[in-house]
């Protein structure tokens, strides 16, 4: 699936009605282009957010989900995608293949947690990794939570005293208390009496200010984001109205909340990016995200959807050092693709030398990447590129606009086999101070695999 440069000029001759500053900058939503996204489940860790989604296949006509996928982000505008984190494949109990819902990851004591539901009765297990990165492995070779038919969505919270919650439920909410080893429990598993108004699922629930907080997915169909506060961790829950309005963008609907860098953000997903491409309905859904706001009472300010502009970016980026490829803000026609190859470590047990590579693929004449906020400092002197040439072609990089000022042309000529990662450069026209750099490729076929890139 290739996205349609002409929906995105559509949007920006909009763009007037709807805050938008700038001509020819491309709209901020969804913040995945260059796959289907869904169930959207941020981590803060070490100064930096983990976005843990789910995944719909591109040829998904119903749900078809295998696998979750992990984004990081220190700016909230630039995404650096790290491909397939967990698959349904890292459960040796679960029947089959086709299944991988929403999901939450937690940090206890240095380990990751990784809650996946499997829809059908099979339950809600648990993997668990050194890293937020993984490798992820289920340590108890079973379900963790097996109550009904509704073991869909879990969110866990842990409370100011240690304690932890695990939440889930399709309709009605269920918890109940995780043990500090996060892979068991005590005590019975409870059906909440108090099921927030308009519950459907999703909930994710968090504490502010003395106050618990449980979003979720609210009214059907289509689903918005509603909230609903409580003194206690266990209720009773009271609905105080929509983070997001229900829209027939969203149909469905899957909350995030996280505080990170001093503002609030809350994720959720939309079939904006479907949509660019026709009017019918899949199952192919895209993260999106904005910034949140809190009344002085602790009650949430409503917006009707998420802004085409997305947040303000909250850190610059740092040219000066490798930057993978797969870090954008807004993208065009590519798509990004992992490979496992014959390089690299030698691998004793498995007798060969193998590399795991995560690049930009699918890239045609006149795709672009928008990476936001680069921080050029005084200017660089020249950019160096890795790329595995198809058929030759150029790279225009560009400042602030998709034809903004030409700062550099890397020439890419394929001199050898297809396959091969080589490394080119090109001067940089000295611009200082902090710009958006749009990387604009040229050339008449399929033209390179694009791995990463730097300024010197």
């Amino acid at each position: 699936m290739r996205n349609l440069t002409i929906l995105t000029m559509l949007l920006l001759l909009a763009g007037s009605s709807l805050g938008y500053a700038h001509e020819n900058i491309p709209p901020q939503r969804p913040i995945i282009q260059t796959k289907y996204t869904a169930d959207p489940a941020p981590l803060v860790y070490n100064d930096t957010v983990f976005l843990y989604t789910s995944h719909d296949e591109d040829d998904a006509m119903g749900f078809k989900m295998q696998d979750w996928l992990l984004y990081s982000s220190t700016d909230m505008v630039n995404w650096t995608e790290h491909g397939a984190v967990a698959s349904l494949k890292d459960f040796a109990w679960v029947p089959y293949d086709n299944g991988a819902w929403a999901v939450q990851c937690v940090e206890r004591n240095g380990k990751f947690y990784l809650y996946c539901p499997m829809p059908g009765n099979v339950g809600i297990g648990v993997l668990v990794a050194d890293s937020p990165y993984g490798p992820f492995k289920d340590p108890i070779g079973k379900p963790l939570i097996k109550n009904s038919n509704h073991d869909i969505d879990p969110t866990v919270m842990i409370d100011d005293d240690g304690q932890a919650y695990m939440y889930w439920g399709n309709p009605m909410v269920y918890y109940v208390k995780l043990n500090e080893d996060m892979i068991s429990y005590s005590g019975e598993i409870m059906q909440d009496p108090t099921t927030p108004a308009n519950y459907q699922e999703g909930p994710w629930v968090w504490k502010r200010n003395g106050m618990y907080y449980m979003a979720y997915a609210s009214t059907c169909c289509p689903e918005g984001i509603g909230y609903a506060m409580s003194s206690k961790p266990t209720g009773a829950w009271e609905y105080k109205g929509m983070i997001i309005d229900a829209s027939e963008k969203s149909r469905g609907n899957h909350p995030g909340i996280i505080e990170y860098k001093g503002k609030s953000y809350v994720f959720g997903h939309s079939y904006d990016l479907l949509k660019q491409i026709t009017p019918k309905f899949y199952e192919r859904r895209s993260v999106d995200m904005d910034e949140m706001y809190y009344n002085p009472d602790g009650t949430i300010q409503n917006r009707h959807y998420f802004s085409v502009e997305g947040p303000d970016q909250v850190g610059n980026l740092n040219p000066y050092v490798r930057v993978e490829a797969e870090t954008m803000a807004w993208s065009e026609g590519i798509k990004t693709r992992f490979e496992t190859e014959w390089e690299g470590d030698f691998d004793w047990d498995r007798g060969k030398r193998i590399a795991d590579r995560k690049f930009v693929t699918s890239i045609q004449n006149g795709d672009f990447i928008k990476v936001q906020g680069v921080d050029l400092a005084n200017g660089a002197k020249s950019m160096e590129v890795s790329v595995s040439p198809i058929y030759s072609g150029t790279i225009e990089i560009r400042t602030d606009r998709i034809d903004g000022p030409l700062i550099a042309t890397v020439e890419v000529n394929k001199t050898g086999q297809s396959g091969l990662w080589e490394t080119f450069s090109a001067p940089v026209e000295e611009v200082g101070g902090v710009h958006d750099l749009y990387f604009v490729f040229k050339g008449e076929k399929d033209l390179f695999d694009f791995d990463w890139w730097q300024m010197k």
